[in-house]
């Protein structure tokens, strides 16, 4: 399973440093989209592939 790990805060969501493991993911049109699934199961979060780029880290 993926996981990946957050480099910059969501306002009033997540904190930078947040890990996060990848559920789901879909296209429609071109347009990618992620579900991910935090660490501690308390929220998920949805994601373009843009934003999935350029706010999370791949870990292994």
């Amino acid at each position: 399973m993926k996981m990946f790990k957050l480099i910059e805060d969501v306002p009033s969501a997540y904190k930078k440093g947040t890990k996060f493991f990848l559920i789901s993911h879909s296209e429609f049109i071109g347009v990618k989209s992620y579900v991910l699934l935090a660490e501690d199961l308390k929220g998920k979060i949805e994601v373009t592939d843009e934003e999935l780029r350029s706010k999370f880290v791949t870990i292994h």
